[in-house]
């Protein structure tokens, strides 16, 4: 009669990652650079996201559910940065408001809501916690007590703790990210560039004089279709770029400095932005969207005193 095992088989976990935004910036920026405010440095969020979940693969042998990544915008009105990382897979952006004194209003709500759901439902074995608040507490408790396993990281601080004592108490194991992890992805803010004197600026056309125009082909027996004219184009490009500065603010729209090229994601919304403005399609027209750009960085290098902006395609 075969014995029967009696041992018990390894389940696999099943994890998400829940990143606090403002302490896991805040947190490195000061001991890295010694920064205060998020408008000194610059973080490659997109690089240091993949190597996060990296850590988390090694640490945690399962399924990664998914990313949450909390952060802050004005309005709520996502950043430039903020939608390039909505972009990427798993990975879920959770935004609360910022005031006009730049404090966070409802990340903190939103992470435990997040954390008690997904424990209540079953949707994880494990969490993993990037945050330092102590209102993350009953949050933790609860979890817990679904049977789900808190996982709490913190960033290496200067000196003392940067992360609340009772949190790391009643989380179930703790980890110190070092500063050395995290170094390759932050990185000061350049330094504002010296005003250009407006007569020592090149206008666009002196800048492409002589680049070669693109001009469409036309296939035997048709008329190639005339596109916009270049200073029209051009005009969209600034007016676009001027309603970006109103809308999203300058901290935001600083984001995209030093330039010239833009995300792909906020190339395409130019792009539809223009067609709306023009009222029919620019995809025929390579050139044209040249020009777009040419517009677009106009107006932005102006409104940071950069001089005139060159687009790259």
């Amino acid at each position: 009669m075969a014995i029967p095992d009696l041992m018990p088989h390894p389940v696999a976990a099943k994890y998400a990652v829940l990143v606090d935004v403002g302490y896991l910036y805040a947190a490195a920026g000061e001991v890295l650079l010694g920064a205060k405010e998020r408008k000194e440095y610059r973080v490659a969020a997109d690089e240091l996201i993949q190597s996060l979940q990296k850590h988390a693969e090694e640490r945690i042998s399962g399924e990664l559910l998914r990313i949450y990544w909390y952060d802050a915008a004005r309005d709520r009105v996502p950043t430039v940065d903020q939608r390039v990382i909505a972009q990427l897979p798993w990975v879920k952006v959770r935004l609360g408001n910022l005031n006009a004194r730049g404090q966070q209003k409802g990340v903190d709500a939103q992470i435990r809501s997040d954390l008690e759901a997904l424990a209540r439902h079953h949707a994880v074995t494990d969490t993993i916690l990037l945050a330092g608040d102590e209102d993350m507490v009953p949050a933790v408790e609860a979890a817990q007590a679904y049977g789900v396993r808190i996982h709490l990281w913190g960033v290496e601080p200067p000196y003392g703790t940067n992360q609340a004592e009772r949190l790391v108490w009643e989380s179930d194991t703790v980890e110190v990210i070092s500063a050395e992890f995290l170094r390759p992805f932050f990185s000061r803010a350049p330094q504002p560039v010296p005003v250009t004197p407006p007569a020592a600026a090149p206008s666009p056309a002196q800048v492409f004089a002589g680049r070669a125009p693109v001009k469409p082909h036309a296939k035997p027996g048709q008329v190639a279709k005339l596109g916009p004219s270049r200073p029209r184009v051009e005009d969209v490009g600034e007016h676009v770029a001027q309603k970006w500065i109103l809308t999203r603010g300058r901290d935001n729209i600083r984001d995209l400095l030093p330039g010239p090229i833009l995300p792909t994601v906020i190339d395409t919304e130019l792009l539809i932005e223009a067609e709306k403005e023009l009222g029919h399609s620019l995809r025929p027209y390579p050139e044209a969207r040249v020009w777009l750009r040419d517009g677009f960085w106009a107006r932005v290098y102006r409104e940071f005193d950069l001089g005139v902006g060159v687009s790259s395609k």
